[in-house]
């Protein structure tokens, strides 16, 4: 399997984690899941994100859920979520995920981290703790409560050749996806930037300069499209077929009723059995069912329109 790099682009799909109804990790749609994605026009995927419930999982069943993804989804990259507190079990599970053919793994920054120096000395510890794993710095500040800057950005850079990629979900944040690029342009060294917050400024944020998206949005196609399209020059039709998806989008950011609404509408596709979620976790009411099925119905004759 193929290592992502500072010049890896495309979509790579933040994967749910599938579970039954009685909160067992439903491996049947983990498989039929990877299989769907890879079909729908993913680059690669990304599992055990904050959106694939790893907090909820044992470490055993996030290593058998790794290898069983790294297996199923063949030559499709796999990014790993290796966040922890302790240094210690990143080093494990990192080596556990590169033996088994991972493409790289994702950190994010603990909340204890306050200060500029703290900020750059723990990347710097994270990439001699993992070895020579390709490193995805995942810059989150609405859910981490770390705020990277420019500056404290590109000293990681520079202090850390093993980072390759940033998962740009700052939030307002397509200044700093142009302020990175600038900063290349004189001299930097380059870093992949693919983009989540569920696809809500994807176009904007392909315009800045971005190389793709790695969020889970339950339509990757319209990723894969806004993605292609943009890189084209063809920003009219990627427009309209984001404008189409952006209702939904929109409704599915909602703080903690998201992923309720992501795991419905892959039910619906038929790319997962169930819309559990392992407890805790929010459930769409009757209301927001009727929203959602309102904005498929507006989705699809949008969609047939555009042809």
């Amino acid at each position: 399997m193929p290592l992502i790099s500072s010049d890896t682009r495309g979509v790579y799909v933040i994967a749910v984690t599938p579970f039954d109804d009685s909160g067992r990790v439903d491996y049947e749609s983990l498989d039929r899941v990877v299989d769907f994605y890879a079909e729908t026009g993913a680059d690669g995927l990304t599992i055990l994100g904050m959106m694939g419930e790893a907090p909820k999982l044992t470490q055993p069943e996030a290593l058998e859920i790794s290898r069983r993804v790294i297996a199923r989804a063949g030559r499709l990259p796999v990014v790993v979520g290796v966040s922890s507190p302790g240094l210690a079990a990143i080093a494990d599970v990192s080596a556990a995920v590169m033996d088994m053919g991972a493409a790289g793994v994702m950190v994010a920054p603990p909340s204890t981290l306050t200060t500029n120096e703290t900020i750059v000395s723990y990347y710097a510890n994270v990439c001699e703790a993992v070895g020579s794993a390709p490193v995805v710095l995942q810059d989150f500040p609405l859910s981490t409560r770390v705020n990277i800057s420019l500056d404290t950005f590109s000293r990681i850079v520079d202090a850390c050749p093993n980072i390759v990629m940033l998962k740009h979900e700052d939030w307002p944040g397509l200044a700093k996806v142009s302020a990175i690029r600038a900063e290349e342009d004189k001299g930097r060294r380059r870093v992949s930037i693919l983009c989540g917050n569920g696809g809500l400024f994807l176009l904007d944020e392909m315009l800045r300069g971005a190389d793709g998206a790695m969020t889970g949005y339950a339509y990757p196609e319209m990723m894969r499209d806004v993605v292609a399209l943009a890189g084209r020059g063809e920003i009219e039709r990627a427009t309209d077929i984001f404008d189409a998806h952006m209702p939904l989008v929109r409704y599915e950011q909602q703080p903690g009723l998201g992923l309720a609404v992501r795991k419905y509408v892959l039910a619906k596709r038929g790319a997962i059995a169930s819309a559990a979620q392992r407890k805790p976790g929010g459930v769409l009411d009757a209301g927001a069912v009727a929203d959602v099925e309102r904005m498929l119905a507006r989705l699809e004759r949008r969609l047939a329109e555009l042809g």
